[in-house]
């Protein structure tokens, strides 16, 4: 089976304008994906249902808006959204059922599958395509990984996502947990990756080589930290190896150029993205590593390795005080002043 491209421009890509997509800005993105051929698009606010009331970063529009404005868009696409349990609640997918959703996401640390188990079973009532994203896959070897994605089949999920959040993994990576994976079950896996090492293409591709049912990626890479798998770029790279989905090329360079490309701000590679992705850290963390950086003048690309060498899941906060404490110098303006903290969003998604 060739896969599908989920398209995520208006959920991941969210997280590079504060969350600040509107409902107009839904329709029209929304329906030029439609018309290029997108038949997966996801929208809503970046960290999913329920973030804007849960104090995870104020989007432009309520759930309820951007699911009106898809629902009165789309006539071919399904269309859906990221949920995390704990800050989306039941209530939101009976919410968003009511709109005709067709697919959800529900996001867990790869940690902590257990607490997705009503959320999987009740999307699943409302009649809903059900992807579980274990966020920061990586936290777990490939055995262990598969050893979750083999109880989150048994919850009742219809595709299992491996997930590069913090853009670090390589295609080896992806060969050994997609292989782990087919051991273990026949869940079918998706890819969901990120680009600080420059390497969501590759690692999609090679997901794809290795059977993978969905693959995600953003118009022009717009998303959280540097960014995914470029759409315009995973296309050509598919076409490239053979597999041609049915997607227009031309307008989807055309909806990259005229939606996407004039809010892009961010030029050149940044070293907290690299530093991120080498020490697979979590950028929705940011915020955290900002305030110690400054507070006690230590590098934050110091920081961050640090922490990440004892959690790669969480990050706790007295965990980050007591490092960047040890680490402690004269300067914190002079070091925190060299790196744009302001284009990272201090919500604080696990």
């Amino acid at each position: 089976m060739k896969p599908k491209i989920l398209e995520v421009t208006l959920r991941d890509g969210s997280y590079a304008i504060n969350f600040q997509f509107t409902a107009n800005d839904t329709r029209e993105i929304a329906g030029a994906l439609e018309d290029a051929g997108f038949t997966m698009i996801e929208i809503g606010h970046g960290i999913g249902l329920g973030a804007s009331t849960a104090g995870k970063g104020e989007a432009a529009e309520t759930d309820e808006a951007y699911l009106q404005a898809a629902a009165e868009t789309l006539t071919k696409a399904k269309f859906g959204m990221f949920c995390i349990p704990g800050i989306a609640r039941l209530e939101d997918i009976e919410m968003a059922a009511g709109y005709g959703m067709g697919f959800i996401r529900i996001g867990t640390n790869v940690t902590e599958v257990d607490l997705s188990r009503p959320f999987v079973e009740l999307a699943r009532k409302k009649g809903m395509y059900v992807g579980a994203n274990f966020m920061k896959s990586y936290a777990l070897e490939p055995k262990a990984f598969a050893e979750q994605v083999k109880k989150s089949r048994e919850f009742g999920s219809d595709v299992i996502y491996l997930v590069d959040s913090a853009g670090g993994m390589l295609p080896s990576d992806i060969e050994h947990y997609f292989n782990a994976s087919r051991d273990m079950c026949d869940a079918p896996v998706a890819f969901h990756g990120h680009d600080n090492l420059g390497l969501a293409i590759a690692n999609s591709l090679k997901a794809i080589e290795l059977g993978a049912k969905l693959i995600d990626s953003s118009l022009q890479g717009f998303g959280r930290s540097s960014g995914n798998a470029a759409t315009e770029v995973l296309l050509v790279a598919m076409q490239r190896i053979g597999i041609d989905i049915g997607v227009d090329l031309i307008k989807t360079l055309d909806a990259g150029e005229k939606y996407i490309r004039p809010l892009i701000r961010k030029r050149g590679i940044s070293s907290l993205d690299v530093i991120s992705g080498s020490a697979q850290f979590h950028s929705s963390y940011m915020g955290r590593i900002r305030k110690y950086a400054s507070k006690y003048g230590v590098d934050p690309r110091i920081l961050i390795s640090e922490v990440c060498k004892i959690d790669r899941v969480n990050c706790p906060e007295d965990l980050v005080e007591s490092i960047a404490r040890k680490h402690s110098r004269e300067g914190a303006d002079v070091v925190t002043a060299r790196f744009e903290f302001d284009e990272y969003m201090g919500a604080e998604q696990k």
